[in-house]
């Protein structure tokens, strides 16, 4: 197996769902952008992605059970992706989406005033966009490449 393609998979395989969730916490608490569901979604998928990138790091002198877990680590970024991009298409009217709108609560203490007080946040409404792409858009395309880039370097290495 080629170490190179391999090291190159595990090194995305980390840093995407590090860097997507590190954006995501910063629009939430730096730009006060609320999450909805499917943003909720698309970051579990985020989240389900690092343990197994760093049981691929724990794993190199494995190099097959690295890649393994790094190919996890890349399907679990592709779901993430998947899920951006269904929720950009509800944002931009192409289907319908979910019917109601959630928002969740913060903290401890009064869990009624705490929902009672939460902003609701739509699911189908762009709270932010850069050149008409939405953040959900942005996580499908980006996961999107990652994954395949993530699975198209493990088939390099296992074939070099």
């Amino acid at each position: 197996m080629n170490a190179r393609p391999l090291a190159l998979a595990r090194a995305i395989a980390l840093l995407t769902p590090l860097f997507m969730l590190g954006g995501a916490y910063a629009f939430q608490y730096v730009g006060g952008l609320h999450p909805c569901e499917m943003c909720w979604w698309q970051r579990y998928a985020h989240m389900a992605a690092i343990p197994p990138a760093l049981i691929a790091y724990a794993l190199r002198a494995r190099p097959c059970w690295s890649a393994l877990f790094a190919g996890l680590a890349g399907l679990a970024i592709g779901v993430g992706g998947g899920i951006g991009l269904f929720h950009a298409g509800v944002e931009y009217g192409w289907w319908e989406g979910l019917t109601a709108c959630s928002t969740t609560p913060t903290g401890g203490g009064d869990i009624l005033a705490q929902i009672m007080a939460s902003p609701i946040t739509r699911c189908d409404v762009a709270p932010w966009s850069l050149m008409g792409i939405s953040m959900a858009g942005y996580n499908g395309l980006l996961s999107g490449v990652a994954a395949l880039a993530i699975l198209g370097l493990l088939a390099k290495a296992r074939t070099a």
